[in-house]
């Protein structure tokens, strides 16, 4: 028995009736999170963990057809029982398990196994079948504790600081944002784009509190930017205003940044490989957890990752997905003013 399908539009369970993270409208989609690539407007009705919501109605405009689910509670749809597992990719990401009749599929989404100090903690969950990303399946991805990571920023900034330069971190506005602003806040002041700014009132509606963030508005002089850190998302780096700035010296923190060539591709003047997705060892730890009899890879180094995973016998197979291009990498928020609201 086969709990989902992969089909033009996405994921599908026929026996639900229903669609996990489909990437062209349907009557009813499970969202895993709030990433672009995984959640699409003009769905009729959304199914999400209850720290997702804030997201959806913030950049989608998406509110009374949201249902929500906290972690480990079950609901029946159609026979099927579903529930929501932590993902540790984002806030409110989740691991989507269903079963019926004995047989159990769990659709991970993006995760990361490593605990973020914001998402809730990733946790393995047993089953027959396992649907995993592998943006990062290769064995050259095997991330620093980000503890390092983060002391590397801060002696970065400092630096910076010391040489009258203005310190640019650039970072995907849901996810990667609020974790530097958890680590980084303290001796310097953090000033957001508009899109990490409304993110983070969104979460505060419904309980999670951050260190303050200034809004970057043009009431702010570029000599105060200079005296804290900046955080942008990826699409802002090459803009016009960021160079307008004093000095600007520009931080990439992607899991890409572990590999020097993309420092080139992105000019940057460092690279941090702070990653929201697991590395090689934490996708190997999070599928043996499972212990499923087979596991469908999607999206990244999938020939790489299933090839190796059937050598050391776990079944595996690829599969092509529309997931990947994630949030701020869309050109639809591509605008170099940091000023304006981010398109939805």
């Amino acid at each position: 028995m086969s709990l989902i399908e992969f089909t033009n539009r996405g994921i599908y369970c026929k026996q639900g009736n229903f669609y996990i993270d489909p990437w062209h409208p349907v009557d009813f989609a499970v969202t895993t999170h709030g990433h672009a690539d995984h959640v699409k407007w003009g769905n009729k009705n959304y199914l999400c963990h209850e720290l997702t919501k804030p997201i959806l109605k913030q950049r989608y405009g998406l509110e009374n057809n949201v249902q929500t689910l906290p972690y480990h509670k079950e609901i029946n749809i159609n026979g099927i029982k579903l529930s929501l597992f932590p993902a540790g990719h984002v806030i409110g990401s989740s691991q989507i398990r269903l079963e019926y009749k004995g047989e159990i599929c769990v659709v991970s989404g993006d995760y990361k196994v490593e605990y973020d100090g914001i998402s809730t903690a990733f946790e393995p969950v047993k089953c027959h079948t396992f649907v995993s990303e592998s943006t990062f399946g290769l064995p050259i991805y095997t991330w620093e504790q980000q503890e390092l990571i983060f002391g590397q920023i801060k002696n970065w900034v400092k630096d910076n600081n010391h040489k009258g330069k203005t310190s640019i971190l650039v970072a995907y506005s849901l996810g990667k944002a609020q974790r530097l602003i958890k680590n980084l806040a303290g001796e310097y002041p953090i000033y957001v784009h508009n899109s990490i700014a409304n993110l983070n009132e969104g979460f505060a509606e419904v309980g999670i509190e951050l260190p303050e963030t200034i809004r970057i508005t043009s009431e702010i002089k570029k000599d105060e930017l200079q005296k804290g850190i900046v955080i942008i998302p990826p699409a802002l780096a090459d803009g016009r205003w960021v160079k307008s700035l004093q000095q600007p010296a520009i931080g990439v923190c992607s899991g890409w940044m572990a590999v020097r060539a993309g420092r080139r591709w992105r000019s940057a003047d460092a690279g941090f490989a702070l990653s929201d997705h697991a590395d090689w060892p934490g996708l190997l730890s999070a599928i043996k957890a499972t212990e499923a009899e087979k596991v469908f890879v999607t999206h990244g180094s999938t020939a790489v990752f299933s090839k190796y995973l059937n050598e050391i016998g776990i079944n595996s197979e690829e599969v092509l997905t529309k997931y990947g291009a994630e949030d701020d990498e869309i050109i639809g928020e591509a605008n170099e003013n940091p000023l304006k609201e981010e398109s939805k």
